[in-house]
Parts: C-alpha cells; structure tokens; sequence
C-alpha cells in the first residue's frame, strides 16, 4: 500500500498545540452508563480522573470525553444531564493535568460549558447539524472534528445503503464542510471523520478502510475511530469487546498509512506502541 503523508498542520487547541503531521493519540474516556465498551465503568468521578491520568501517562495527547452514549438504540439524554457528567470532569482535569480535552457532543450547549472549564476540542458525531452548533463552532474559534453519520443512532443503521460508500462519505462530508465554512468556521480548525459503526456495516466498513486515501481530497485532516467495534468483532468471529484490540491496532496502522493524523482509542498503550514504530520510518 502507498504511504500517503500526514499534513502538515499544527493544531492550535486554546494555549496547547498539536503538531498532525505525526500520529497522535486519543484516548475514549466515556462518563456513561451505557457506552457499548466501558459505559458504568468511568461514570464516577473519582475511577473517571484515574482512567484520565493513566492514558495520560500511557502518551495520550488528547482525552475525548463523552457524556452521551452514541452506539446503535442508544437513548438520548438531556443536555443537564450531558452537564452533570461531563462539566465536572473536565474542570478536575484542568485543575490536575491540564491537557488536551475534547467533549464528545452534539450539543453547543454542552460544548460551550466544557469550554468555560477547559476543553479545547469538539467531537461532534452529527457534524455541527443541531440547532446553533454552526454559529457556536463559528463564535468559539477552536477545532472541530466533523463526523459521518446519517440519521440518529436509533435509526443510523436503517440507512447504511450505499451504492458506493466511500464516494458518499466523501460527498456527504464534502457538505458539511461547505456549511462550516458558510457559518464563518476557519479550515485551520475542521477535522474529519469517516465514521466507522456509523450507518455502515461491516463490508461497507472494511470497503472505507481500504479507502481511507480517497478523503485526502478534502484536504482536511481525518481522525478514525475504529477502537474495539462490532466491525472488528465480526472480522474476529463473534470476538467480545476486549478481544478486539489487536485487530484496532491493525486498523488504525492502515489508516495512518492513509493519511490519519489521530487515532481515536479505549487502548492508548498499545496505539502509543504500534504508532512508534511507524513514526520511526524513514
């Protein structure tokens, strides 16, 4: 496979930066009671800043932490409760560690509180399409992550039809940045995602890692989160949820070879390790 270059793009995250033209590491922190992994596991306060210090520790760059569960029949919350989970984390991280911190929400609401309290990065797995989440991206000026998805997460799986998924991710995306940019949102602050579990089954999945190189085109960097997901289970036949991370690690390998400048994980030791490596090439 062609090696395709990571950009050369610095990220300015508030006072922190993040240098994407080599691979970087974030690690999932979820303070959720149903996420497909970990959800009950962290949604305590007290196991969630431990959880943070050890991926900290293991070399992660950023903690993406996530107070909606976003997996297939998942039930919304309210944006009260996004808060009572989410907010007082990251005001205990900045006070403690002070790194990187993305929130995994849909909601401006939500993303401008975490803001107040530290967090610098927006993970939005509906790509900025709520009421204002266009014109909050635009006011705050920091970076975004703009994922694929199609519908909600009670109805993403009806629409995984695809004549052709990798051009209609890229079609799709193409959209959402054009709207981004509309709303006033600087390039130097979007970064994509494909998607991966996200209206797409597992051909459809294997189809876009394989192409991962064709959303080069859009001249943004791409982020993947591939981390421990039902299409790696049924690659592995059936294989429980920490049985997969060996084939994430193979995953998110063959994604950095295609241009992925972050790599979105449960298991930052071990991506820290593999990305090594390859950041060794000549």
């Amino acid at each position: 496979m062609k090696l395709h270059p990571l950009p050369k793009r610095i990220l300015q995250c508030g006072k922190h930066t993040l240098d994407l033209s080599r691979p970087q590491v974030m690690g999932i922190l979820n303070v959720t009671p149903d996420s497909f992994s970990d959800g009950g596991r962290f949604n305590h306060l007290d196991t969630a800043l431990k959880h943070a210090e050890l991926m900290l520790d293991e070399g992660a760059s950023i903690i993406d932490i996530g107070g909606e569960s976003t997996r297939p029949n998942a039930a919304p919350v309210s944006v009260q409760e996004e808060l009572d989970r989410v907010i007082p984390l990251v005001e205990a991280l900045t006070q403690g560690f002070d790194p990187i911190i993305s929130i995994d929400t849909s909601s401006p609401e939500v993303f401008s509180a975490a803001v107040d309290a530290g967090a610098t990065i927006w993970n939005d797995v509906r790509a900025l399409t709520r009421p204002n989440a266009l014109d909050t991206a635009a006011r705050l000026k920091l970076p975004v992550i703009l994922m694929h998805m199609r519908g909600e997460p009670a109805t993403m799986n009806d629409l995984a039809v695809y004549h052709d998924v990798t051009r209609e991710v890229h079609t799709e995306l193409s959209f959402r940045i054009e709207e981004a940019f509309a709303a006033g949102i600087m390039a130097d602050n979007l970064i994509i995602d494909m998607g991966f579990g996200f209206a797409k089954d597992t051909p459809q999945s294997l189809q876009l890692l394989n192409e991962i190189w064709k959303l080069n085109t859009l001249e943004l960097p791409m982020l993947m989160g591939i981390s421990r997901k039902r299409v790696l289970g049924e690659i592995l036949n059936g294989a429980a949820v920490d049985e997969r991370i060996y084939a994430g690690l193979g995953a998110a390998l063959l994604g950095v070879q295609q241009g992925v400048s972050i790599i979105r994980t449960h298991d930052v030791r071990a991506t820290v390790e593999m990305l090594s490596v390859f950041s060794q090439l000549p």
